[in-house]
Parts: C-alpha cells; sequence; structure tokens
C-alpha cells in the first residue's frame, strides 16, 4: 500500500515538464481569450474552469497516481507560478506581452462601444461598476479602462468625487473661524461695542 503511494511510476523531469508546458498552454489560452474572461467568473466561467481543470489533469499527472508524484505536480505548478509572477513584476515587456494591456470603455462619460464589444463587456456590467463606485451612471464616469487582470477601474468626473479627509478638514477649520468670528460680533453686539 506505501510503496503504491510513494512510488513514482513516471519520470520526476517527466512530470515536472508536462506541468510546466500545461501550465504554459493554459496561460496562452486565457491570454488569446482575452480580459474579459478575468472579469468577472459568471457561471458559464466557472463551467470552463473546472472542465479544464478535468482535462489537463492526466496531462499534468500521466499515468502517475502516485501521492508523491501529486506532490511533485503541485510544487512545480506553484513554483512555476511564482516564478512567472515575479519575473513580470520585474520585467513590464513581459507582463505587456503576458498580460497585455489596459483598454478604455469609457471615455468622458460616454461607452466605447467598439471596446466593449472586442470585450464581449455588457454596458449592464459597467453600470453595475459604476453603482459600486457611487456613480449614478456611465456619465458620471471620465475614464474607466480594464485592466490586464481583469479589473475594472472607473475613475469618477471631478465633480462627481467626494470631498478628501484634506479638503473636509480645511472646511472644519474656516468653519470654527467664521463661529469664532461670530461668536465675538455676538459678544460685542451684548456689550453694546459692536455694529
Amino acid at each position: 500500500m506505501w510503496h503504491d503511494m510513494l512510488a513514482l511510476q513516471i519520470p520526476i523531469v517527466e512530470k515536472i515538464i508536462r506541468t510546466v508546458a500545461v501550465y504554459a498552454m493554459i496561460v496562452i489560452l486565457f491570454r488569446l481569450s482575452g480580459k474579459r474572461g478575468l472579469a468577472g467568473v459568471n457561471t458559464f466561467d466557472v463551467v470552463v474552469i473546472f472542465l479544464l481543470s478535468n482535462v489537463v489533469q492526466n496531462a499534468v499527472i500521466g499515468p502517475d497516481n502516485s501521492v508523491l508524484g501529486g506532490a511533485i505536480g503541485a510544487v512545480t505548478l506553484v513554483a512555476v507560478n511564482a516564478a512567472v509572477t515575479r519575473w513580470l513584476a520585474r520585467d513590464p515587456r513581459a507582463a505587456r506581452l503576458l498580460e497585455g494591456t489596459a483598454t478604455v470603455v469609457v471615455a468622458k462619460g460616454k461607452l466605447k462601444h467598439r471596446a466593449l464589444r472586442r470585450l464581449a463587456l455588457r454596458p449592464s456590467e459597467i453600470e453595475h461598476a459604476v453603482r459600486l463606485q457611487n456613480g449614478e451612471g456611465v456619465s458620471d464616469i471620465a475614464e474607466g479602462r480594464l485592466e490586464p487582470d481583469g479589473q475594472l477601474v472607473l475613475v469618477l468626473k471631478t465633480a462627481q468625487q467626494g470631498a478628501t479627509r484634506g479638503e473636509i478638514e480645511a472646511l472644519q477649520a474656516r468653519l470654527a473661524s467664521i463661529e469664532d468670528l461670530l461668536t465675538v460680533l455676538a459678544g460685542r453686539r451684548r456689550d453694546g461695542t459692536g455694529l
């Protein structure tokens, strides 16, 4: 029993090469499928992820069902992913090549329909994202872009943005000085030395 669990049925090097090859293939497939695949996971995306993991399982493990073989595959997968992530963080050209660049989907309060079609995004998804950022509608957005990692980044127009902490503190200071001035004026009026 223990021997079957720990005995590798294919060479370690083959297991590593299989894992790296499948990882590269999936990265390429996701890159070709576009940013939309990562922007929001819907029911169909979950089905594809489950089926994809099942489809490539045998390509990764081969005829090896041992625990040790599975551990080697898992460690290889995590190590390759960590290495690629670090590489992309250091090399902007590699990041552009493997991840792509941001795509503007809203400009000056108007949807970019051509970009939405290319990314397979629905206007309702943009509207939902606008409401999540306390906007009333797309017309409140200065710029919206879909980042390579699938995140939708929306920048509200200046008039639609909330006040910053600094602006609120400055306003509170001005109000306090007005209150002080009113107190002084009220005191003068009572004393008869005022206006």
